[in-house]
């Protein structure tokens, strides 16, 4: 095993779990083998059975054990990946038609059918904890065609589900395993993948090895893949520096910069989809002077000049904007963004006879996190709010958001190749990410129209609706969307970083 002499912090990533595991195993980390990559992430996941996972860090990790239906290419248009094809959809949108690749084998062998599909689909829509439930709730029923062709039978036309199952809700789980494991099949996952899993010490690092059953297995150079939870980003940077490391994923801009400057590493970098956010807790009875008036929610967003928050905290590294629509979108229109004007908002503070109003701004553990919110809380108190900055760890910051036990909690999303994907469940009644409570029924009904048509003209429009409707009343304020760092070894090559934000490593290889 690598020495790994800078790995301090790397057991505080527990904290960060959204659900516990259980691992097989002694406990402590087996031998890894010759060719094995060692990649460090700033997060453990939760879960690794796919129809309860939570987690960004859980999506990074799928990518090598468990593939989807469908994937996003470079561009983000989504491409078959376990299916043949595209879908079939017919012309009133009611049903779609999967036809699967075949000769595929799930890692433990079993043979990849559309009865597989069927059972991990219809697992997701029915299993009681289910984070998938929500994102398929178009699919009234699961047909089996035939042996290589699924059918989904929907209550309604539904544009975003493809590109549901180009996430999370895509992954197949072997049929042998699940019946053989049940509820714990997160505990030894079998998908089928590059890799497969060998085990997980939590809190520290999990394994994977490469897969002899795997249908592309000639284009996988790795012997194994190692994943290290090392929470702090600096310390990730030295242990790449060190050897100790080939990968060190997610990393800070500021060490980003660091390690362009050095000789035997590289900085690998994706314009993501996703964006950082400040949550406003407007839940009728808050009782916060935020959650009370508009005036105020606008007067904060006036304190805050994004450019400023960019260059100071991110070197300028990310995109300043004001709306959930990453550019990429080509459904996204340009909202209109309240502007930087302390004045107005120190005017806006006065009108609302409110002296010095608090705020608590609730704010994940992280060094540069923690910057960020410094800087909003500077420049919030300087046209009259009192910001108190309260860090937290992830796990308790995202329960406390979801039971309304905050005033303002900055915070992040990973992003969605489907506009659906970044507003339905965080800006809708109900919503499990909707941690401010807002509520409208305007744009729950504009959110729910542009699901249901798959004319991209009028859902550009029913977005840009919706999303300037938000931007009035201001339960989001929208700070960024994000660039996003991997360090890696000069040694190592044939990384697929795509815009999604998740590096891939199935063509990655190692030059010793």
């Amino acid at each position: 095993m690598r020495r790994r002499t800078y790995r301090a912090g790397a057991a505080t990533a527990a904290a960060l779990l959204l659900a516990s595991c259980s691992t097989p195993g002694s406990g402590s980390a087996p031998e890894a083998s010759p060719n094995t990559l060692v990649v460090s992430t700033p997060t453990e996941p939760d879960s690794l059975d796919p129809t309860l996972a939570n987690t960004f860090a859980a999506r990074l990790v799928f990518t090598s054990f468990c593939e989807k239906l469908y994937d996003v290419d470079s561009d983000l248009k989504i491409v078959p990946q376990l299916a043949a094809a595209l879908p079939r959809v017919s012309r009133d949108g009611r049903t779609m038609d999967i036809v699967l690749r075949r000769g595929v084998r799930f890692n433990d062998g079993t043979p990849f059918t559309a009865a597989a599909v069927k059972t991990t689909l219809d697992r997701d829509l029915t299993m009681k904890a289910s984070a998938r439930a929500g994102e398929l709730s178009a699919i009234s029923r699961v047909e089996v065609r035939d042996p290589t062709t699924v059918r989904l039978v929907l209550k309604h036309p539904s544009a975003p589900l493809l590109a549901q199952l180009a996430d999370r809700s895509g992954l197949i789980m072997s049929p042998t395993a699940l019946k053989r494991l049940g509820a714990d099949f997160g505990t030894a996952p079998v998908c089928v993948g590059p890799f497969k899993f060998r085990d997980r010490v939590s809190g520290n690092e999990m394994d994977f090895v490469k897969s002899t059953d795997y249908y592309d297995a000639d284009k996988v150079r790795l012997n194994g893949i190692r994943y290290e939870f090392i929470t702090n980003s600096s310390v990730a940077t030295a242990n790449l520096e060190s050897g100790d490391v080939d990968a060190a994923e997610h990393i800070d801009a500021n060490d980003a910069i660091t390690l362009r400057g050095e000789s035997g590493t590289r900085v690998l970098h994706s314009d993501t989809i996703a964006y950082q956010s400040i949550s406003i807790n407007v839940r009728p009875g808050a009782g916060t002077a935020l959650s009370r008036s508009a005036g105020l929610r606008k007067a904060f967003e006036m304190s805050i000049d994004r450019g400023a928050l960019n260059t100071s905290v991110w070197k300028s590294q990310n995109v300043p904007d004001c709306g959930p629509l990453p550019a990429q979108s080509p459904l996204r229109v340009r909202p209109h963004c309240t502007p930087y004007d302390p004045a107005a908002a120190r005017a806006l503070v006065r009108k609302s006879g409110v002296r010095s109003p608090a705020v608590q701004l609730m704010v994940p553990t992280g060094a540069a996190t923690q910057r960020e919110a410094q800087v909003i809380q500077s420049m919030a108190q300087d046209v009259g709010f009192k910001v108190s900055v309260r860090p937290i760890d992830l796990v308790s910051g995202l329960d406390l958001a979801r039971n309304g036990k905050f005033d303002a909690f900055l915070e992040g999303w990973s992003g969605r190749v489907d506009p659906d994907g970044d507003t339905n469940d965080i800006i809708t009644t109900g919503g499990s990410n909707n941690f401010s409570g807002y509520s409208d029924r305007t744009v729950d009904s504009l959110i729910a129209r542009a699901a249901a048509t798959n004319d991209d003209r009028q859902r550009s429009r029913l977005y840009a609706r919706a999303v300037r409707r938000v931007g009035e009343q201001r339960p989001l304020l929208y700070l960024y969307h994000n660039r996003w760092f991997t360090g890696t070894s000069a040694k190592l090559h044939g990384v697929v970083y795509q815009p999604d934000g998740i590096p891939r490593f199935k063509t990655a290889h190692l030059a010793r």
